[in-house]
Formats: structure tokens, sequence, C-alpha cells
């Protein structure tokens, strides 16, 4: 998900390339007291003609050390004509408080791409800088032109009589793939889970791009690194075998055993054999379909909103209503629809949108409900584009009492239920809740939330106000999945971000840091770092009161995770892109 920011200038520039930066540190300072620090880097970047920085995306936490290299890679759009300015912030990852002001920053470092890229070999060391009177280590980044294999592979491995690593145990085994470059050296592309106490481990299947594995090139070897785990970071190596991707595809029918082999150990034993076997169990190819594949072959967005009709939103009549609507300005719900809806209504072919309200008690009789039709047909609660959404709302105002409370379980069943009936890939539906103030029906939401994700749908929550929606925090499912009574839900479908400034106090007036509106929590974390909120529609508000500006940043922030969402849909489901009809 991209954060909000300065809008990129509508250019016609094309990218040149996709290059992949893989990041790692060396010398970190050691922020904990009876352990290493557990690191993390995030990556911002500078848009065209702007001072302001956005926050792209996010590593892995790695425990434990002071050296890590990260698996987790960040992919950029390479412009030879641009100046594409980058900042890497590093944190020691603390505390479990959602606040990244309670982390410890190790230091950062600002660089451009065609720095990276134009250094010998793609390699790029830089000093890390920003904590007073310290020396913050290094960041070193490797560059890497992508190629366009869409390809994912899908295998297994399990191993026999490994070497014994632990004292009063066997060995915790997890394995560690290294693609080689041009230069005879190697990056870390993948790790797998730790099988714990064992000899014989049987690693759980795992899928990786080709790209990834060998960027397309079928020869280059792959290096594989058995390690035993170690609490403290001191992972043990076992030993290594080397193969490639063509060696491995051919493998899959001939139950290929590897050799572990411990170069060491082999100089020093005269008798020495091997540290253990690695067999491929499985091996399998497919293509990677994406978010347009299904598009073209025929897959319908639908749209449907929910609006918060509660009281403590205010009297719309008043000023202060976060309903009100002046004669030369959009409500903040207004904005926040149509922000959302004039993107997702170009994927919609009859551009009907069922819309409700909640929280309100309706007339005749005052009996309050959480799913009332905002054009007040309930055999028909579609309204015609997004103008009539605007148009059955401002109604529903005038004709509906805000009261209370805030509860999102109906509306979410009720699409869920439209989602429903037709699972095979050819519709796919798109809640829009826009609110005000803390959930009143968790329980019963998180309880929607678990069935919805087995459903092809997917939730964005956007907060208007100045209320404070932690409580929201659980609702994500990027690290943590979302659970209810022992069940949990099969996929992240809601889409959620901060607006937390994770800049210390002390370093803000340091360099031209990000605005602390800019960022955001994507599925990079450990699952006890930086729980995600929904969306605060106060952070994407312009400075200057450009209310076009700040719908196309909310967009583009709440609509980033929706392709990811289908596709993952599509994927549990075995649905394969319809062929684009020729006419």
């Amino acid at each position: 998900m991209a954060s909000p920011g300065a809008l990129e200038p509508a250019a016609g520039s094309v990218p040149g390339t996709k290059v992949e930066l893989t990041v790692s540190c060396r010398n970190l300072l050691d922020m904990d007291t009876f352990s290493k620090s557990d690191p993390v880097v995030v990556l911002f970047v500078q848009g065209s003609g702007s001072s302001e920085w956005k926050e792209f995306g996010r590593t892995e936490v790695i425990d434990n050390t002071l050296n890590p290299d990260f698996v987790r890679k960040f992919v950029l759009d390479y412009y030879f004509e641009e100046k594409q300015n980058l900042r890497f912030d590093v944190y020691n990852v603390d505390s479990k408080s959602c606040s990244v002001l309670k982390q410890d920053f190790l230091g950062q470092a600002f660089v451009a791409l065609g720095e990276v890229i134009g250094s010998q070999r793609g390699r790029l060391e830089r000093a890390l800088t920003g904590v007073p009177g310290k020396r913050c280590g290094t960041i070193l980044l490797l560059a890497e032109e992508l190629s366009n294999c869409r390809d994912i592979v899908t295998m297994q491995l399990c191993a026999n009589k490994l070497d014994k690593k632990d004292f009063f145990g066997k060995s915790d085994p997890f394995l560690v793939f290294y693609r080689s470059n041009e230069d005879g050296t190697f990056t870390i592309c993948h790790k797998t889970e730790v099988v714990k106490n064992t000899l014989n481990p049987v690693w759980q299947p795992f899928t990786i791009p080709v790209r990834a594995l060998c960027n397309g090139d079928y020869d280059r070897t792959v290096k594989i690194d058995v390690y035993d785990w170690d609490r403290d970071g001191s992972h043990d190596f076992i030993g290594e075998f080397a193969t490639s991707y063509r060696e491995l595809s051919r493998a899959q029918s001939q139950f290929t055993v590897y050799e572990v082999l411990n170069p060491r150990k082999k100089c020093k034993k005269k008798k020495y054999v091997n540290s253990g076997t690695v067999t491929l169990l499985s091996f399998s190819v497919e293509s990677e379909f994406t978010f347009v594949d299904y598009i073209r072959g025929g897959t319908q967005l639908n749209f449907t909103v929910a609006i918060d009709f509660t009281a403590s939103n205010g009297m719309p009549s008043q000023p202060t209503s976060l309903h009100y609507a002046s004669p030369y300005q959009l409500s903040a719900y207004a904005l926040a629809l149509k922000a959302v809806g004039e993107i997702i209504q170009d994927y919609d072919s009859d551009k009907l949108f069922p819309a409700y309200g909640f929280g309100a008690k309706l007339p005749p009789d005052g009996k309050i409900s959480h799913q009332f039709p905002l054009n007040n047909n309930v055999d028909n609660p579609s309204c015609a584009g997004i103008e009539g959404v605007l148009e059955s709302y401002l109604q529903s105002l005038r004709t509906v009492q805000l009261y209370g409370p805030t509860n999102f379980a109906p509306v979410i069943n009720q699409v869920a239920g439209a989602a429903a009936q037709v699972t095979d890939g050819s519709q796919y539906h798109v809640l829009l809740i826009i609110t005000d103030g803390v959930i009143s029906d968790m329980l019963q939401t998180k309880e929607a939330i678990v069935t919805a994700s087995a459903l092809p749908m997917s939730i964005i929550i956007v907060g208007v106000g100045p209320a404070e929606f932690e409580a929201m925090e659980e609702l994500d499912g990027d690290e943590v999945r979302v659970s209810s009574r022992g069940r949990y839900a099969e996929r992240d479908i809601v889409q959620v971000t901060p607006a937390l400034s994770p800049v210390p106090p002390w370093a803000r007036d340091a360099q031209p840091l990000a605005d602390p509106r800019s960022h955001r929590v994507v599925s990079n974390w450990a699952a006890n770092f930086f729980p995600s909120k929904f969306v605060p529609f106060r952070d994407y508000v312009d400075d200057s009161g450009n209310q076009v500006l700040s719908m196309a940043r909310l967009a583009k922030d709440v609509l980033a995770e929706i392709p990811e969402q289908l596709l993952s849909y599509m994927k549990t489901r075995d649905i394969k892109p319809r062929r684009a009809d020729p006419q």
C-alpha cells in the first residue's frame, strides 16, 4: 500500500526496468541489554519534484543480530531520466507498542537509486547516521534488474541424518536459499521455517517466484545452507549444497537427494562423508496471474458503501458536524466516498452500487437500524453511480435521526451474503465502511470477518474526525489473522493503514525527514510489532485545502491492497483467469 503523500506528476515517462534492492546491515548499534538488537529497515521514497518522503515498504524483523541480511526485497521502477531519492531508516524492535516512538532508532542513510545501480557490481555501502555521538554501522544495498519471468515455484524438502548441534537436544534445522550473482557472490532469497529438535526435518511446502530464485536464468547456481537455529541468533552452520532451477525442475520426477557438506569438517576429518542429506519431495511450476489478467478475463468489482449515522458525528446542520456539507466543500464522508468510489466504478459494468447507513433511528417509528438502504428501497438498495450514492446519502441525512451504537457486523454479513452467491471468480465485492468512532460490536465483527475471508470480498475502513481508533487495529490481518471462537480468517481481507511517524523526536530537525502523516504498515512486520490501524481520513487532507489532491491521496492508499487480496482469493480457490473475449 502506498502512503499518503504528494501526488506524482502526470508524467509520460515509462519505467525502463524493475529493480530489486536487497538490504543488509553491518555493525548496528546494540540497544538490547541481554541480547542483540532486533533490526528492521523502512524504505522511504521522495516524489519527483517534491520534498515530501513517502513510505515504500519494510523488511522483516530479524531477531538478535547486529549484521542482518534481510530476505524481503524492495522492488522499484527505475527511471534513468529521474533522480530517485531513497531513505533507509533502521530500527530495533523492542516494544509491542503500536507507537514507533517507543522503538529504538538505529540510524538512517540517504541514497539515490541511480547511485546503487551505477556503483561497482550494483553494490553500495553507506554509513548510517542520525544518532548523535554514535557510530551506527553501515547499510549494504544490492541492485539487480528483474526479469519478466512470471512463473512461480512450489517446492517441499526434507532432510535425513543431519549433524547434531544442540547439547541437550538434537538440532533445530532450517534452510536458507541464495541465488548467485554475476560476480560470484550470493544473495539471500528465502528462509524456511525452523523445525524443532530433529535430525530428520520435513519442511512445509513454500512458494517462491522464479525471478527471485534465479531471475529467470535456469542455469544460475542456487546455494542452499542448512543451519541449526539458536535463540541468541548465533545459528550453527550444518552444511551446504548447490543446485540450479533447471536441476530442481528435473529432480521433481527423480526424487533427487543432495549431500549436505561442511567444508571445514571435510578438511579436518579424513573419514568425513557428509553432514546429512536433503531430499526434494516435490517441485511444481505455474504461471503467476496478475490482477489485470482477471479483469481482462471479465471479473467484475462490485462496490458497496456503508456510512456511519451515529450521533457522535454531530448534527448535520451544524458546521462542526462531520456530515456537514457547505456550499463550497464536501463533507469528509462525501470526500472519502468519492475518492474510493470513482476509481472502483471503472471496474463495474453496471455502475449500480448498494449503499447502506448504520446507527440511525428511522422514520416513522424511530427503530434503530444498522443496515438501512440510503435510497430507502429495501428490495433494491443500489444507487446509479457514485453521484447516485451521494444523492441518497444527503437525502438520508435529512430524514433519519443520528443515534447509535457503531455496529459493523450487520453490513459485513449483508455483503458477505451477496458474495456467497457467486464464488467462481467472475464477481469480487469491495465494502467501504466510513465511520467516526470506536466499534461497538467487536466480537460480532470479528466473527463476520472470519466468515467473509472465505468469500470473494474485501473490506476497507476509513475513519473520519478527530477520534482515536486504536481498537480497530485488531481487525487488520496483515500479520496476525483475525480470529473468532477458535476460527482464523483464511486470508487478510481488511484494508488498514496507520498514520504514525517512525521518526524519533530528536531526529526530526536533523534532515528533511518524512511527514508524520505519510507512514503505513504493510505485511512485512513481526506479528507483535506495529499493529495495523485502519485509514484515518484526516491524514490525507491536503494542507492547502485542495480536495482533489486529498481524494487522490486517500484512494491511492486504501485501494492499493485490493489487487493482492483478489489474487489471494483466486489462488486459494485455484481459479484461473478466463480468456478475454477477442471481440
